[in-house]
């Protein structure tokens, strides 16, 4: 299948059931029917909605699989009869559904169209935003009803086309009170919880910004492939230029405020994470020949929290022109608007020393919006003293030039007022203008000035005036100790350049570092985050990690570590930033084997787990199945003996000793089998339509004093009978031990967003939070004062097997005191499938 043209992949994305993903992902399908395409129709999930129904009418529908499951019957897409028919086009619906075990060749439907695509067949599909894995918890934590089917992000980001299906919370609602949706017993219920206005405008608001940001990725990668540099204003994205002065809080809120942040502000204060809004990127430009005056590290550091808690991010990169990096990095971001700070520098400095970066960045910045922002620094001088200018290669052609010109502008302005100054101090002007000459240019171009100013000065000033004295030994010494002097000026001054050039450098060095070492303590340190990181640094096309370096002339390569070599993409490195990239590497190596010393851990961790089960196992088996064991034996080796003649009554007391300790050994040994089953993911499931009538009166048969509230209203759920009593029973016996006496358990159940609750409410002690972390581990006994009642298995076992069964089972604290166990499972007609299947087998 390797020549075959991989299939396209359209999902209709929609923030909650009931928005119309099936009804247009069908729609889609006959427009293309009717345009000739061949359509088929793998899987359609219509809810009994006629509207959606009548869609299916004029195509092709592949007959579904028949799957035995455990008792039942259930359908699902036949992939093997699509692949068959191979058509161009299939419509696979429910792309987040887990498929009954055992009923196909892949455990989830995504993996099915995977399939599919690998085989050149287009698929439409369609998915709600509770479904995808980024998300999953972010939905819980608003429904507070857990998704326990999910698909990766990244297939459904690699979708040819991603369409979102939208309606107004008002307007779904409505839908749903029309009938629309769910049947007329479900509708009161979903209303007052799922589909509240509030849960709706915040799956919305997901949904929005999941495409949105699709959109973005998608924009990016098209501007990447086309080279194109101009700035689109699709989006609001601020760059904020920090420097390390104290000037960088003010910069940061105010760009906040320019990115349509405002909101952020007061939702980071009441400890949230902002998701609406501009995107906000703080940069930092490390020279490698040189930092500004005045950079703060902890300044630094301080700003990439505001930056963080503001819902930005913050990059750090190497530039030898601050302006130029600084453009080129709003450039490559699609920046839409730069916020810079005034200078620093007084009237005086910005005079002597000409523009400074923002003026720079203005004229450079072309369709990029630039804000100058004041600040209470702005014009008082730099905090340090600004020694940082080298010889670039515009001073290293300035020296020459103005060794020569300059000379000859004071040669002439003196002459204009000869007679005023004697020798002594022409000598002197000469000599001020070699320093200068040499501050500018280095020791080649005062040499070059010195020459010239001597010569002038021979020639105009020194009689006889008009004429070179050469040949005139004092002559000769003046102009020999003049270069000299000139000479070892320009050389202290070229040695302090070097000097502070180096200094710089490291400088720069250490701030990258320190940069790259923030970054992995506060959790970016994966791999391919560093990777991003050290491409992001070098400002270089790509970064990846290999085993052998490729040679191209684009390629620099260092050792990451044992057969690994990072390799950057793109310009030439100096010799500074290698050896900068030489501990990227370094790290990124480290990286790699933490990752393979975690995945070490975890094969180790299993062996781990079942060492502690079993050592928990042996202490629990040495006292609790012998009490019962030894109570029985007792019983039975008394009835058998000769010694004593036991009356009616006696026999019968030892006979029901004997009975209630087999019982027990029996209950302990049934519990001890379930619980292995479990861990083996062995457990034998038969999942059907349950009423709580049906299992709560033999649960309850040998739990004393328990009040059970009406639940003939209370819907089917999805479970095994069996299994369901088990864990009644369980919850039910641990809440009657902590019942204080005189008061009874109760038992009561409600239905909200497809799920029934089932409460086992006590009125005991309660539990610390403190302790619920180690609730639902086996072999303890948190909080009992009676040690002699059991394994400690009775939480564990119900938890294990509610979830074996698709449901959750959580505790809460009961108004007024006690502990409150909550068993929480699906519907049985919202389920075609026995959705519970999957996690027997992982449990």
């Amino acid at each position: 299948m390797s020549d075959v043209r991989p299939g396209r992949l359209k999902v209709y994305l929609g923030a909650a059931p009931g928005v119309g993903k099936t009804y247009r992902m069908l729609d889609e399908g006959r427009r293309r029917a009717a345009r000739g395409a061949d359509v088929v129709v793998g899987f359609a999930e219509c809810h009994g909605r006629p509207r959606t129904e009548a869609m299916l009418d004029g195509l092709e529908i592949v007959p579904r699989a028949r799957c035995g499951y455990r008792g039942g019957e259930f359908e699902e897409m036949d992939l093997a009869a699509v692949l068959a028919r191979r058509p161009q086009t299939a419509i696979v619906d429910e792309f987040a559904h887990s498929n009954v075990p055992g009923g196909g060749r892949n455990p989830k439907r995504w993996q099915d169209i995977e399939e599919l695509l690998a085989a050149g067949i287009d698929v439409i599909t369609a998915l709600n935003v509770q479904h995808l894995e980024s998300l999953n918890d972010v939905v819980e934590k608003i429904t507070h009803v857990p998704q326990h089917e999910t698909v990766p992000d990244d297939l459904v980001r690699r979708a040819h086309q991603l369409e979102l299906v939208d309606m107004p919370p008002e307007g779904l609602r409505r839908r749903m009170a029309h009938g629309n949706i769910y049947a007329p017993e479900r509708i009161d219920a979903a209303l007052a919880n799922y589909f509240r206005p509030g849960n709706l405008t915040a799956l919305r608001q997901l949904a929005l910004l999941w495409v949105a940001g699709r959109v973005d990725e998608a924009l990016q990668e098209y501007r990447t492939e086309h080279g194109i540099g101009r700035v689109w204003e699709t989006r609001e994205r601020v760059v904020v230029a920090l420097t390390g002065g104290p000037e960088g809080d003010t910069l940061v809120r105010r760009a906040a405020r320019i990115a349509a942040l405002p909101q952020a502000l007061d939702f980071v204060r009441a400890g949230g994470t902002p998701i609406a809004g501009g995107d906000l990127l703080a940069v930092h430009v490390a020279r490698s020949d040189g930092l500004a005056a005045g950079v703060s590290h902890a300044s630094l550091a301080r700003q990439r929290r505001l930056v963080e808690d503001l819902g930005g991010s913050y990059h750090s990169v190497v530039g030898d022109d601050i302006a130029t990096t600084l453009v080129e990095f709003a450039r490559a971001e699609n920046a839409t608007q730069l916020v810079l700070g005034t200078s620093r520098r007084g009237r005086l400095e910005r005079f002597v020393t000409g523009p400074g970066t923002g003026e720079t960045v203005t004229e450079l910045s072309g369709d990029i919006d630039v804000h100058r922002v004041t600040h209470e620094r702005a014009g008082r001088g730099t905090l340090l003293p600004s020694r940082r200018r080298t010889l670039s290669t515009a001073r290293l052609i300035a020296g020459p030039v103005t060794g020569l010109v300059l000379p000859v502008l004071l040669t002439v302005v003196l002459a204009q007022v000869r007679g005023t100054l004697n020798l002594t101090s022409e000598a002197l002007l000469f000599l001020l203008a070699v320093v200068g000459v040499a501050c500018i240019g280095g020791v080649t171009s005062a040499v070059i000035a010195s020459v010239t100013a001597s010569l002038l000065l021979n020639y105009w000033f020194i009689p006889p005036i008009g004429a070179f004295t050469l040949d005139d030994p004092n002559a000769l010494l003046a102009l020999a100790v003049f270069m000299v002097v000139a000479a070892v000026v320009a050389a202290v001054v070229d040695r302090s350049l070097r000097l502070s050039r180096r200094s710089a450098r490291a400088t720069a060095e250490a701030e990258t570092m320190s940069s790259l070492a923030g970054t992995i303590v506060r959790g970016g340190a994966t791999i391919p985050a560093l990777l991003e990181r050290t491409r992001e640094t070098f400002g270089m096309e790509s970064a990846e990690l290999v085993d052998e370096p490729p040679e191209a002339s684009d390629v620099t390569a260092v050792p990451a570590g044992p057969g690994a070599h990072l390799v950057l993409r793109g310009r030439t490195l100096s010799s500074s930033e290698r050896r900068v990239l030489a501990a990227f590497a370094a790290h990124v190596g480290s990286a790699v084997e933490r990752a393979r010393l975690a995945e070490a851990a975890a094969e180790v961790e299993p062996v781990k787990a079942a060492d502690r089960m079993r050592t928990a196992l042996l202490r629990a088996v040495g006292h609790d199945l012998r009490t019962p064991l030894a109570a029985g034996w007792a019983a039975v080796t008394s009835l058998r003996g000769s010694e004593v003649e036991f009356s009616a009554a006696d026999r019968e007391e030892l006979l029901a000793t004997a009975d209630e300790s087999m019982a027990k050994l029996n209950r302990l040994v049934e519990n001890l089998l379930d619980l292995s089953r479990l861990e083996a993911g062995a457990l034998t499931l038969n999942l059907r339509a349950t009423s709580l009538e049906e299992v709560l009166p033999t649960a309850l048969a040998d739990v004393p004093g328990v009040e059970v509230a009406d639940t003939e209203a209370i819907p089917a759920v999805l479970a095994d009978p069996p299994l369901l009593e088990r864990v009644i029973a369980n919850l039910a016996g641990n809440a009657a031990r902590h019942t204080p006496p005189g008061q009874k358990v109760l038992v009561t159940a409600s239905a909200l967003a497809g799920r029934v609750e089932l409460r086992v409410v006590d009125r005991g002690p309660g539990l610390p939070q403190a302790g619920r972390g180690r609730l639902f581990e086996p072999f303890q006994r948190l909080g009992d004062t009676d040690n002699t009642t059991g394994l400690g298995l009775g939480l564990a076992l119900a938890r294990g097997l509610t979830e074996a069964m698709s449901g959750t089972l959580t505790p809460e604290d009961t108004p007024g005191g006690g502990l409150t166990m909550v068993v929480s499972l699906p519907f049985a007609e919202q389920h075609a499938h026995p959705q519970g299947a999957q996690s027997a087998g992982g449990a």
